[in-house]
């Protein structure tokens, strides 16, 4: 088993002998001159181009996106949320966040001739676990209409031609999103490929505290030192440091149980699979961080940033390996339809012989 991992001079971090593990550990190894050069290829920072002309699908019109989706049928959904995230911060950070990160990737792919689709946010506020609420600034949406978008977006970017997605969260809602994912293959049996991807997650390694230069130096928790840090690389403007102050959560019991948010501590709980051991936000850290955003420099978002952006790029790669434009998993063995009952719906839409998928039978007991 020992040629199945790549170690670093730190015990607590390794990296899967894979092809993620080594684009990982080479992200790991990269000098700052290399980190520049992989931000640069990204176009990292840069400005949000949420209003930016062709940028997004419902930015881009209607002749443009057809021609890119003929080389590209992925799709990446951003999803952030409203959320309180210390009086330094801005409420849509998550949103922000993860908006940067696809529009990199979005700028990377069109340079290499192969550009992603990006759709619009659909969650502007998104779900919250239990100790969230009550606190000004977060919005809290119910779990069920959360589940409800995310289904109601796949139909449609689906039936739209985008028959692969990734999910790229930025907030602590995965269980929500999870629950659509597979809602949406319960509900309907269409061919596709679809993955929810934690993106601090993900890079988990990147967040580890270690005593190179420009690592974190705490564990990522929230509104913290590593979120601060990669506020104030991709969106500087909307941070004010001056103003900024220091947290720590209190715990009732059960200390060292729970991980933190990224899960690289492992800990034998998910930091979202209990409620009541520690304090509500609103009475445990009312400044709304847990942490030291006070050391969150952009520097020690750079190599994180990286490690991303490089991920999702090679995660787009294997899906168009697999499953070139227009080609999805064969139905025969992914669902309990038929192939003569989908192929219309598989052809480009508005083709001769498409059909929608709104003109498919109901299927299984899940169908609402």
């Amino acid at each position: 088993m020992a040629d199945k991992w790549i170690t670093t001079e730190y015990p607590e971090i390794s990296f899967e002998d894979s092809k993620i593990g080594r684009m990982k550990k080479e992200v790991w190894d990269a000098s700052e001159e290399e980190i520049d050069a992989i931000l640069a290829e990204y176009g990292i920072p840069a400005d949000s181009e949420l209003g930016k002309p062709g940028c997004y699908i419902q930015t881009t019109s209607r002749n443009r996106l057809i021609e890119k989706r003929r080389k590209n049928d992925v799709v990446l959904i951003p999803i952030g949320c409203t959320e309180n995230h210390g009086i330094h911060n801005n409420s849509g950070l998550d949103t922000f966040m993860v908006t940067s990160i696809c529009e990199g990737v979005r700028r990377y792919t069109a340079k290499k001739g192969y550009e992603v689709a990006v759709a619009l946010p659909p969650l502007n506020y998104g779900g919250h676990p239990y100790h969230h609420i009550g606190m000004p600034g977060t919005v809290i949406v119910s779990e069920e209409v959360v589940r409800e978008m995310l289904i109601h977006v796949m139909v449609g970017l689906w039936d739209d031609g985008y028959r692969k997605m990734i999910l790229v969260n930025n907030h602590g809602h995965k269980w929500m999103l999870e629950s659509a994912v597979q809602e949406f293959f319960n509900r309907y049996q269409l061919p596709a490929v679809v993955s929810e991807l934690e993106w601090h997650r993900a890079v988990r390694e990147f967040f580890v505290p270690t005593d190179r230069p420009n690592s974190m130096t705490t564990h990522f928790v929230h509104a913290d030192e590593a979120e601060t840090a990669v506020a104030n690389l991709l969106f500087p403007g909307m941070v004010d440091m001056s103003v900024c102050v220091d947290a720590q959560g209190k715990n009732f019991c059960l200390e060292g149980h729970y991980d933190n948010s990224v899960d690289n501590m492992r800990r034998p709980h998910g930091w979202a699979e209990g409620q009541g051991h520690n304090w509500i936000e609103r009475f445990g850290t009312p400044e709304g961080v847990v942490g030291y955003p006070s050391r969150g420099n952009a520097e020690k978002a750079r190599r994180p940033i990286a490690a991303i952006c490089k991920y999702i790029t090679l995660m787009i790669d294997d899906m168009l390996e697999h499953y070139p434009p227009g080609q999805v998993p064969d139905v025969t063995k992914f669902s309990f339809r038929t192939p003569e009952e989908i192929a219309a719906c598989l052809k480009e839409p508005l083709s001769e012989g498409w059909k929608s998928v709104h003109e498919l039978h109901k299927i299984g007991i899940f169908h609402k």
